[in-house]
C-alpha cells in the first residue's frame, strides 16, 4: 500500500461566488453585490501529470491548477498564494504529492482587476 501524506490546504484568491439577496429595498430579486465565498477542492494531481517528462512536473502541475481554478471559479482571474507554490516545489521538480487540497475564495471587489465578476 502507498504512503500518502495528508494533502496541504492552500489559497487561491478569488473563488466561487454566489448572489447576496436585495436588502431593504421593495423590490424583489437579488443585488449585484458579491459575497465571500470559500470552496475547498481536492485536486487529483497524479491524473494532470502523467505521461509528463517527470524534470517538468513541478511547472506543469501550476499550469494545471491554474487552469482547474479557473474552470472552477469562471474567471480568467486567477491569483495563487505563495504557499501552494511552496507545497509543489517542496520536493523538488520529479517528486510532488498526489493530492493537494485548495481553498478557491472570491472577494467583494478587485479594483486593478481587467475582468469584472
Amino acid at each position: 500500500m502507498r504512503n500518502l501524506r495528508m494533502p496541504h490546504t492552500f489559497l487561491f484568491q478569488p473563488g466561487t461566488s454566489r448572489i447576496v439577496p436585495a436588502k431593504n429595498s421593495g423590490e424583489q430579486g437579488c443585488s449585484t453585490i458579491y459575497e465571500v465565498v470559500t470552496t475547498e477542492y481536492t485536486i487529483s494531481i497524479h491524473k494532470h501529470i502523467h505521461r509528463v517528462s517527470y524534470k517538468k512536473y513541478g511547472p506543469w502541475i501550476l499550469r494545471e491548477t491554474q487552469k482547474f481554478a479557473m474552470k472552477k471559479m469562471g474567471t480568467p482571474d486567477v491569483c495563487m498564494d505563495i504557499r501552494l507554490n511552496k507545497a509543489v516545489w517542496a520536493n523538488g521538480i520529479r517528486h510532488s504529492s498526489d493530492y493537494i487540497s485548495a481553498l478557491f475564495r472570491r472577494p467583494n471587489k478587485v479594483e486593478e482587476s481587467p475582468h469584472k465578476f
